[in-house]
């Protein structure tokens, strides 16, 4: 074949696929992303206001109806001077549970504190007393999900007897307590040990003393919560 044609060949080639493209854009509606300048605030900075908010977010979310607010040009340059927080999350590092998205919030909405199945250490715990008395925030929520793969590691450790590497062990530490109290229980045991988790995290941030004075005073709540990995939905479990 001469190189004119093998020239004519490509291009012809070449421009087919661009009308292929073209057609397929034509034949399928592409909906373009759009970025609320803002989004329902709690109306006052109270601890129910700020967990409605997350509901009607997650509502959103689920219903794949997402309104992405906050995430403008005008958005990121009003929180660089400050931030002001309306709600904690304290959630395990899965990467299927991103709080912005699963609450459909945006830049400064959110003061997010991860660990590995929220293995509440002390790092952890003053992250979560840092944004309460720095930001005020009224709400804390400990969030954990269906399928926890540190809570199953726990599980796999304690049923072997066997000791996890490095620093996991520490995590497989703080989350065994949640293990050993459902262990005899019915039903399935890493379902259950999620749950337990969940609750224990409350409970341990609640007694502890900045927290407590808090609490005490009716300045915030601490709430414990469940993320469903197929459904999308949170449900509030501890209140």
């Amino acid at each position: 074949m001469s190189t004119k044609h093998e020239f004519l060949r490509r291009e012809f080639l070449h421009l087919s696929g661009l009308t292929s493209i073209g057609a397929f854009l034509l034949g399928h509606k592409l909906t373009p992303v759009s970025y609320a300048a803002s989004a329902p605030l709690p109306s006052d900075t109270s601890a129910d206001a700020a967990l409605q908010t997350l509901k009607e977010g997650n509502q959103r979310f689920v219903a794949m109806k997402p309104i992405h607010p906050n995430l403008t040009a005008e958005r990121r340059t009003d929180v660089a001077k400050g931030q002001n927080p309306f709600a904690i999350i304290f959630e395990c590092v899965d990467s299927r549970v991103p709080p912005e998205l699963v609450f459909d919030r945006g830049l400064g909405d959110l003061f997010v504190i991860r660990t590995a199945g929220q293995a509440l250490d002390k790092a952890a715990l003053g992250s979560i007393e840092f944004g309460v008395e720095e930001y005020n925030i009224p709400l804390v929520m400990v969030l954990g999900h269906e399928k926890c793969g540190a809570v199953e590691a726990t599980i796999e450790v304690l049923e072997k007897k066997a000791q996890a590497h490095g620093q996991i062990r520490t995590l497989v530490e703080l989350i065994k307590p949640a293990v050993e109290k459902v262990k005899n229980k019915p039903g399935d045991l890493l379902d259950n040990a999620i749950r337990a988790n969940i609750a224990l995290g409350v409970d341990k941030l609640k007694t502890t003393p900045i927290l407590t004075e808090h609490l005490e005073k009716g300045k915030i709540k601490i709430v414990g919560a469940y993320y469903d990995l197929e459904t999308g939905v949170v449900d509030i479990t501890v209140s």
